[in-house]
């Protein structure tokens, strides 16, 4: 069974609320999936950002839409109680709550009005009536990444070799190998001693070696490409290499490697576009958004 969304939750927490006492987020979560019989994988599955699990997240949400309707209360910090209101909806042995039902109440109206607002710029309508606010907002900014990730890879493939070598030397610093800018940059391109492209040092202090192969091709790597490179490791006692294409690998090529005693790492067109993304290169930042919410404690001073 799929992990229900935040509306087919909501009956399922009223009905869990139904004896009086207040419940935790926490606890609504595990009884919604129990409810819906979830596997173990479904109940840790996460949102895209890492920060919570869906079904968390999607409790929470039923909970928020719940409390803006009056059906819940909240009695203090994470906890949830029923209300008379909720009682009533409970009382009409409804198979379902969903957003129009809690429209008969002026005070989520008024609270869907202003969300609308945002919502109506972060996902079609057939989309808006499923996904919470946060899913909705991280699908969004997914596919914008997932748009951005088809151009920069597009942009690559269309620079010369040369680019591409400072490329690969730029993001590898970016992400705290090869030493400095100017020793990666001596270090990548210059080799090309049987299958590799360069040597860079692990981390600033030169503990250990990284072996590179960069290739700008348009063709799947097979696997001889990578025995190729193996090899060339071998020789040079190495154990450490990277492989990076603006193409993909073959399975044979992604399984070879997981037999082998060296470790290699394969980077593919679609991976290098995400590294790039993630540590700033050859990207800007056009707008950058802060999600906040209530600090609890900033109110309790008083308690």
């Amino acid at each position: 069974m799929p992990i229900p969304d935040y509306q087919k939750a909501m009956l399922p927490v009223l009905k869990f609320l139904r004896d009086g006492r207040s419940k935790s987020r926490a606890q609504c979560s595990a009884e919604v999936a129990d409810k819906f019989s979830l596997t173990t994988e479904e109940r840790r599955e996460l949102l895209p950002s890492g920060k919570s699990t869906v079904i968390r997240s999607r409790t929470g949400w039923a909970l928020t839409y719940l409390y803006k309707a009056g059906a819940v209360s909240r009695p203090k910090r994470g906890t949830y109680v029923i209300t008379d209101r909720g009682r009533s909806l409970l009382a009409e042995n409804l198979t379902e709550v969903t957003n129009q039902t809690l429209e008969r109440f002026d005070e989520f109206v008024d609270f869907r009005t202003r969300e609308s607002k945002d919502e109506d710029l972060l996902s079609e309508p057939a989309k808006r009536s499923t996904e919470t606010p946060e899913e909705a907002l991280e699908t969004a900014y997914q596919q914008l990444r997932s748009n951005l990730e088809t151009d920069l890879l597009e942009q690559i493939k269309a620079s010369s070799s040369e680019f591409f070598e400072y490329l690969v030397v730029d993001l590898l610093v970016k992400m705290g190998y090869g030493g400095t800018l100017k020793d990666a940059g001596q270090a990548v391109g210059k080799s090309n001693d049987g299958g590799i492209d360069g040597i860079i040092k692990e981390d600033r202090l030169g503990l250990d070696a990284i072996y590179i192969q960069a290739k700008k091709w348009e063709d799947v790597v097979s696997r001889p490409e990578i025995q190729k490179f193996a090899g060339a490791l071998q020789g040079r006692r190495a154990r450490k290499g990277v492989f990076l294409t603006t193409s993909s690998f073959s399975k044979g090529a992604i399984e070879y490697v997981g037999m082998i005693e060296s470790k290699i790492v394969l980077i593919d067109g679609n991976r290098l576009a995400s590294l790039m993304i993630d540590h700033g290169v050859g990207t800007s930042t056009v707008t950058t958004y802060e999600l906040k919410q209530i600090d609890m404690d900033y109110f309790n001073v008083d308690q």
